[in-house]
């Protein structure tokens, strides 16, 4: 069993930046106890969640072969938790992130969704094997800008043409950034008839194929303010966005849809299930059934890592079968080996963490080091990178 705490985050990932050769770096204790991004003086607001974690026997291992690392969003305990692993085992570390919801990886950046506002993190893989401790870290991404976009309920994101999308569900869209806006539609089912903040169908999940947007997931194929939630056990869909039809319905709260070998992959969230589509005929089939509301979902080599929540006591979740087995629910990542069809690794969260929204795989990085908008406060220090004298 490995365990783990949000007590002092060290992770990222990185590609070669264009900066990278040109860029030092220096690290010190902080100031002052002064969160930089609130101002406040006092460190318990973020320091108050104690977190543990256990492991699979083979979990680390698992990671090991494939030379990659996980992050994985916590949005209810507002946590950004990197699982890497090093010559000691699990490197598992938290970093700060109210609400923290979609995570989108690009080939110099990535992107962390918020409540309110999106950050980006810059890589610098040049730095990672000098941040401490020396020489453990293989990949560096540092926070450097944010984006407000108010609270849109951003759920998942992906990079198009090294531009941000976000499905912006509060507004039944998928939509880009400009900085005189709040944020740009771009896409909204055939269903919704207008552009209203009344969260009509619960778009939720995006997937891309051939670097651009090709699925999305909605809850139901509703037009009216909240009118998923009445039937969102049965009324859940696909969305095919080229074509701008409905390629699958009949799913309880889908999420996370992917292309990956050629093959378009769901998560029935409410059944708790990892499922393929057929794309000519829309026709689903389970591959697996894991004990979690199954949301967020990567792959890597022959494995996919399916985030697995516990489900809250509130009506959202009344009548999704899966709330029949609440007692037995997990919160964390599983593995499934797609040779075989079948769960065969996981990381849980046991204390502290009762939701995941978004898993994403880091490959070819299998230590990272992140540094967030809250170093101050997580780490006690304060790093620097500037251009060399």
């Amino acid at each position: 069993m490995n365990q783990g705490t949000d007590a002092e985050p060290e992770s990222a990932a990185a590609e070669e930046s264009s900066y990278a050769d040109a860029s030092t770096y220096h690290i010190g204790p902080s100031d002052s106890g002064t969160d930089p991004i609130s101002g406040t003086d006092s460190n318990s607001k973020l320091r108050t969640r104690e977190i543990r974690s256990r492991t699979s026997e083979n979990f680390v291992p698992l990671l090991r072969s494939l030379k990659s690392s996980l992050l994985i969003s916590t949005y209810a305990a507002g946590k950004l938790a990197v699982a890497g692993v090093n010559d000691g085992g699990l490197n598992l570390s938290f970093l700060n992130f109210e609400q923290c919801m979609g995570v989108a990886i690009g080939p110099k950046r990535m992107a962390v969704g918020t409540g309110q506002q999106i950050w980006f993190l810059e890589n610098d893989r040049s730095l990672a094997p000098r941040v401490e401790p020396v020489g453990t870290h293989d990949g560096c991404y540092l926070a450097r800008t944010s984006f407000l976009t108010g609270q849109i309920q951003g759920h998942e994101m992906g990079w198009v043409n090294d531009e941000l999308w976000v499905v912006n569900t509060l507004f039944s869209c998928l939509c880009s950034l400009h900085t005189g806006y709040n944020f740009v539609p771009r896409w909204r089912p055939p269903f919704i008839s207008e552009l209203e903040a009344n969260d009509r169908c619960h778009l939720n999940g995006m997937a891309l194929e051939n670097g651009i947007p090709r699925y999305v997931t909605a809850m139901a194929e509703t037009n009216t303010p909240g009118g998923w939630r009445e039937h969102k056990s049965k009324t859940g869909c696909v969305i095919d966005v080229q074509s701008n039809e409905v390629l699958a319905r009949g799913f309880a709260m889908p999420h996370s849809p992917r292309v990956y070998n050629d093959k378009l992959w769901v998560l029935n969230s409410g059944c708790g299930e990892l499922v393929t589509i057929d794309r000519q005929t829309g026709q689903s089939e389970s591959v697996e059934a894991v004990p979690g509301y199954t949301r967020g979902l990567a792959f890597c080599g022959p494995f996919a890592f399916v985030g697995m929540s516990q489900i809250r006591e509130t009506s959202v979740f009344g009548g999704v079968p899966i709330a029949e087995k609440r007692d037995e629910l997990r919160c964390g990542v599983a593995v499934i080996d797609l040779r075989i069809g079948k769960s065969v690794a996981y990381l849980e969260f046991e204390t502290g963490v009762q939701e995941v929204f978004d898993v994403q795989v880091l490959p070819g990085v299998a230590n990272p080091y992140l540094l967030g908008p809250h170093s101050v406060v997580e780490q006690g220090k304060t790093l620097w990178v500037v251009p060399p004298s």
